[in-house]
């Protein structure tokens, strides 16, 4: 009798359950929805306040197969119109995985704002979390001091002595962790790029603060000990407090010329003349080196991974860069230079491809939004899932192969958005395509290397990497 009754509370318990969130988040929308002709997106708001975390995390963080999050509900609902509602990261929300539905809502900022759960571990006033001119302002400067021709000569430049002396280092070592040694590599031409900063103890510093920063990015919104969004957070209060430092000892020299992205930010101006705030200042210097510097060292962990796994890859890559290259080994080359290594542009485009930093982007209904029929509620979370457009075998032939060969074609419309889409496109993208060229340049026509676990799983949280690390042993050539 015992086990009926546990059965019966079972039950019952899973009927007030699925009633509490039915009436708390459903039932009165359906009833809206009556009125306006038109319905919400098909889905499940999952258990009250967790909502559908749990299933997040089993098929991102248990299973590991991240993919089929999207799937199971693709076969439950059909593919209808590209989207179903959830409740995930704290707040109900519409997962969007479509090309079609993805451009609508990254092309629509007068209906869908920038929004992130964790808006404050990057400033409320920095570039990724502000709107309308003072975003427009801020965008336009970055994307002047990042991505124009002469800014990337520059950077090209600048950053190539480091890949150079970084992988003579490596093949000093003879074994190392790619996924470590990328991150040390990045950060540094971050901080130079960035901050005008040489390595040493200041970037060390850092570099464990923003460890600390970016896991929480990616996790549920819970300011509690123990968990990663308060670590996040405490770390990026000393980030914070280091950047006004370096704010207030700036001011005081008064410098006019401009160095670096910070100096550039304590400059820029709109067009009365008016200049950003301090807060603004240091919002968004903490932010952007977030921005720069992980997409950047994660592509070149997955291009040293990939290019191991597959030999052909990098038979064809060496060719390439040893015919063209100018001199001895360890010769710079420019950024016009790495224009015309077709095939190294492609073996880009498909590491950024397979790599999927940024698997996802949020954003917020502004205001009700009806399409195709279906209702997105005002002020509910819009999740538009990147990873799945480029793991779609429907977007990508056989997309789990690395393949560069594919890009001899261009890809279907708004099937590759690796940097995003629309006015909130990643500023830093050529950024972090010129320096993964380079590295790739400089990889493949000096040395050789070897996976230690070439069966090693792969992490997807915070972000994508093999489980190793990608522990390799490295020589030259």
């Amino acid at each position: 009798m015992d086990a009926i009754y546990i059965g019966w509370l079972g039950l019952m318990i899973g009927f007030v359950l699925w009633c509490w969130n039915e009436c708390w988040y459903v039932i009165p929308l359906k009833f809206k929805c009556l009125k306006s002709a038109t319905k919400l997106p098909p889905g499940h708001m999952g258990l009250p306040f967790i909502g559908e975390t749990i299933r997040f995390l089993w098929y991102f963080k248990i299973v590991r197969r991240p993919d089929d999050f999207i799937n199971v509900k693709r076969r439950k609902y059909g593919d209808g119109v590209g989207m179903f509602r959830t409740h995930l990261f704290g707040a109900p929300s519409i997962i969007v995985y479509t090309p079609t539905v993805n451009k609508f809502v990254l092309f629509s900022d007068d209906k869908f704002k920038q929004e992130c759960p964790t808006v404050e571990l990057m400033g409320r006033t920095s570039l990724g979390s502000v709107h309308g001119k003072a975003h427009t302002r801020a965008r336009n400067f970055v994307t002047n001091a990042i991505n124009r021709p002469d800014a990337l000569s520059r950077i090209a430049t600048l950053v190539q002595p480091r890949i150079v002396n970084a992988l003579q280092s490596w093949a000093q070592i003879g074994k190392i962790k790619a996924k470590f040694e990328t991150q040390k590599l990045s950060f540094e031409n971050i901080g130079k790029l960035f901050m005008g900063k040489e390595p040493g103890p200041f970037l060390n510093s850092l570099d464990k603060l923003y460890q600390g920063l970016l896991p929480g990015v990616r996790a549920y919104p819970l300011n509690i000990p123990g968990f990663a969004y308060h670590h996040a957070l405490q770390c990026r209060r000393k980030l914070e407090d280091i950047f006004w430092m370096e704010l207030e000892k700036r001011k005081a020299e008064n410098k006019v010329e401009t160095s670096d992205l910070m100096d550039g930010l304590m400059q820029i101006e709109d067009g009365e003349g008016d200049k950003l705030s301090d807060k603004e200042v240091v919002d968004n210097i903490v932010s952007l080196v977030a921005a720069g510097y992980i997409p950047t060292s994660l592509a070149s962990t997955w291009a040293i991974y990939l290019l191991a796994k597959y030999p052909i890859v990098l038979t064809k890559l060496r060719e390439e860069n040893i015919a063209f290259t100018k001199g001895s080994l360890g010769d710079l080359i420019t950024a016009k230079d790495v224009l015309n290594l077709k095939y190294t542009n492609k073996v880009v485009d498909e590491v950024i491809r397979m790599a999927n930093v940024a698997a996802f982007v949020f954003r917020k209904a502004a205001n009700e939004v009806d399409y195709k029929g279906y209702k997105i509620p005002k002020g509910w979370n819009v999740i538009v899932l990147l990873r799945y457009l480029h793991t779609d075998p429907e977007n990508f032939k056989d997309p789990m192969y690395f393949n560069p060969d594919r890009w001899n074609e261009p890809a279907m419309s708004g099937t590759y958005q690796v940097f995003g889409a629309g006015q909130r496109l990643c500023p830093g993208n050529m950024l972090a395509r010129i320096q993964l060229a380079l590295l790739l340049h400089h990889l493949s026509i000096g040395y050789k290397w070897e996976l230690i676990n070439p069966n090693a799983d792969i992490v997807y949280l915070s972000h994508p990497a093999p489980v190793d690390g990608v522990e390799v042993k490295f020589s030259r050539l």
